[in-house]
């Protein structure tokens, strides 16, 4: 069970994060699931508004891919510190194999 200064702590945070008071409710179950979708929505709205900015998507995307000895790769993100779960990739195919948590690209490094 969470405390009663937490739930405070957590109630001033997303009202600064969201700027709007009323997303936060008086009944603190309702913070069970803190990423409400009213909160998911103004988040994605504020970001969109910004066409000077690119995407998370288009960014990445422009990172070429990355060559790999052999035929497997393994792909922790930016850094183990910062990145996520250690996945290994297949890279048989021809085309570039795409890391399913940070869309970083992959391809076998033909040098022969």
């Amino acid at each position: 069970m969470a405390s009663k200064q937490g739930i405070s702590m957590a109630t001033n945070l997303l009202k600064t994060l969201t700027g709007a008071s009323s997303i936060v409710r008086s009944n603190t179950r309702s913070l069970s699931g803190v990423a409400s979708s009213e909160v998911i929505t103004s988040h994605t709205e504020k970001w969109m508004q910004d066409t000077s900015k690119k995407s998370p998507m288009e960014l990445i995307s422009e990172v070429p891919p990355i060559k790999v000895e052999g035929r497997i790769a393994a792909c922790e993100g930016d850094s183990p510190a910062l990145g996520h779960p250690i996945e290994y990739i297949c890279l048989d195919l021809a085309e570039p194999a795409i890391c399913k948590y940070c869309g970083l690209r992959f391809v076998q490094d033909h040098h022969h």
